[in-house]
């Protein structure tokens, strides 16, 4: 049987009729956040339960665009037990338990003794305690990062790791996510690590200036003599605009089997990239925008594209019927055939990019001044609404673990902005910088893979040739399952994971990344492993092998 699932809801937000019938009829629930009486505060959530009903809600309180989980509110932690309270004292009014679900179940035997005890703060320390668990299991079940950099670099290893996203099992995916983080995040002195992430990021930044992505750069069909940092031979450049020209005619011949679905949906797209347009700090709320604004769009399109239909059947009860079978067609074609469609559309404008970014002169190249600005990726936008933690513990991790590049002051604004100037004038509205055609990008962003690539090898080589006592900090619960966990011996009492790199290293290969390929042996043959001097993979401490000096403290 199907549980409906209701949400939290401002009661403010019900003060009008009409909108109070909307809202309760889409499953959402009146919280009074002013009342300091917790059977009122949770009287819509308590009637929900008892009517065998789920409440989902946002243990966070907020959302928002952050590299790690940052703050848990107690809200979910009161409602479920104050529930079992009520259901305590209603017993026949009570319909079932209550179990807090992320991930896995939380059950509430271990706190409702606690919470019933009726002793002096017992009820809050029970409910800290199912708060804490909850936040366990939100961090389990999410990518946790120290910092964006960190975040970055671990996107970008895993995508060269990997041919795209979907070879990795999605029950895999965010351990995988989380362990690349955990290894980025690693001791400084771990030979190569740095050099590593700074490579990474910044070949993740250009990616992003030029709305390039690793997985189209590499399968476009681009010749090994194809050398972005030498002239290209006439002969070698007429067989890779063949390739193009081919793959273009073959997206364009098949371009009218889905030209009408196409045109039909053409303004979901539009209205689904300006709902995005209007919130440009916040990818939660762009991709709600998106949903909302392309929603509303096929609102409209449906009927619409009906009643044409129907209107060329004379509006015959027939023509209704052959109308409606028709939309559902075409709806039923697009689905299946969209994503083929989008993939062969990007790498083609991809491919065109690359091929007139390598062939332009040189001097039309973004110089290396100009670069700096587009080789550090931007953070978003901070959430004032929540928690930030202020320890210094914080703060010294998230600034050692970020690469000396990214710790550069960035380039100066173009205009004044915040404060008024000396003569008392209002503050100057910055100026939005513009990223500069792809082409002046192309050639940095084909070095910065193979610098990325190669550095990634680097580091990665050493890892397999340390001694096998060698280990790093891991996230704790991916400790637990693959390595062991300490407990320290001060107040804190604080628990440390710990993994093994030749572990970490398996763990990656059995899951499908593609270390084996990356090997020395084989990246030297190839035009795109090439160094940003056009030389093959060198380094002059491959003899030295790396041992953590704190791994048996």
């Amino acid at each position: 049987m199907m549980t409906l699932a209701q949400h939290f809801l401002t009661a403010s937000l019900f003060a009008n009729p009409i909108v109070r019938y909307i809202l309760l009829s889409s499953g959402n629930i009146p919280v009074e956040r002013k009342s300091k009486d917790r059977q009122v505060l949770f009287k819509g959530t308590l009637e929900a339960l008892s009517k065998g009903h789920a409440v989902a809600l946002f243990p966070e309180g907020t959302s928002y665009t952050e590299p790690r989980i940052m703050q848990v509110k107690d809200g979910a932690a009161w409602a479920a037990l104050e529930y079992s309270k009520w259901q305590q004292e209603n017993p026949e009014s009570a319909s079932q338990d209550v179990v807090v679900e992320y991930g896995q179940p939380i059950a509430l035997d271990a706190y409702k003794e606690q919470f019933f005890s009726g002793g002096e703060g017992a009820s809050r320390a029970a409910v800290k305690r199912l708060t804490r668990a909850i936040e366990s299991e939100l961090l389990e079940a999410t990518v946790n990062a120290p910092d964006w950099n960190t975040l970055f670099a671990a996107r970008m290893a895993r995508d060269i790791l990997w041919e795209g996203n979907k070879s990795i099992d999605l029950d895999d995916f965010v351990a995988i996510s989380q362990t690349l983080v955990d290894l980025l995040t690693g001791d400084t002195s771990i030979p190569h690590l740095q050099t590593a992430k700074r490579s990474l990021l910044e070949y993740y930044s250009l990616l992003q200036s030029t709305h390039l992505t690793n997985s189209v750069l590499k399968s476009l069909p681009l010749p090994r003599s194809l050398n972005p940092t030498i002239p290209a031979p006439i002969p070698s450049r007429l067989f890779t605009l063949l390739i193009l020209i081919r793959d273009t005619l073959s997206a364009l011949i098949r371009l009218p089997f889905f030209l009408f679905p196409l045109i039909m949906y053409l303004p979901v797209y539009s209205m689904g990239r300006l709902g995005a347009r209007l919130v440009k700090d916040e990818e939660e709320t762009q991709a709600q925008n998106k949903v909302v604004f392309g929603f509303l769009s096929l609102l409209l399109i449906y009927p619409a594209a009906f009643l044409f239909l129907w209107a060329l059947l004379w509006y015959t009860p027939i023509g209704a019927l052959l109308a409606a079978a028709t939309v559902y067609l075409l709806a039923n074609y697009h689905d299946r055939m969209i994503d083929d469609y989008y993939l062969r559309a990007k790498r083609i404008i991809s491919a065109w990019r690359v091929l007139v970014g390598v062939w332009a002169p040189k001097r039309w190249d973004l110089s290396i001044a100009a670069l700096s600005q587009y080789t550090t990726p931007a953070p978003p936008k901070e959430n004032p609404w929540i928690e930030k933690p202020k320890t210094p513990e914080h703060s010294s991790r998230g600034s050692s673990s970020s690469p000396s590049r990214s710790e550069s002051p960035s380039p100066a604004p173009s205009s004044t902005s915040g404060v008024a100037n000396a003569e008392g004038k209002p503050p100057a509205k910055n100026r939005v910088m513009r990223r500069p055609p792809s082409r002046r990008l192309v050639r940095h962003v084909l070095k910065a893979r193979v610098e990325a690539v190669k550095a990634l090898t680097v580091f990665l080589d050493h890892l397999l040739r340390a001694p096998s006592s060698t280990r790093i900090k891991a996230s704790v619960h991916l400790a637990q399952r693959y390595g062991h966990v300490e407990s320290t011996h001060d107040d804190a009492m604080e628990v440390v994971g710990w993994r093994d790199v030749h572990e970490i290293v398996r763990f990656l290969t059995q899951r499908g990344a593609n270390i084996s390929v990356m090997q020395l042996s084989t990246v030297d043959d190839e035009w795109a492993a090439l160094s940003s001097e056009g030389e093959g993979y060198m380094t002059e401490d491959t003899e030295k092998i790396w041992e953590s000096p704190s791994k048996y403290t």
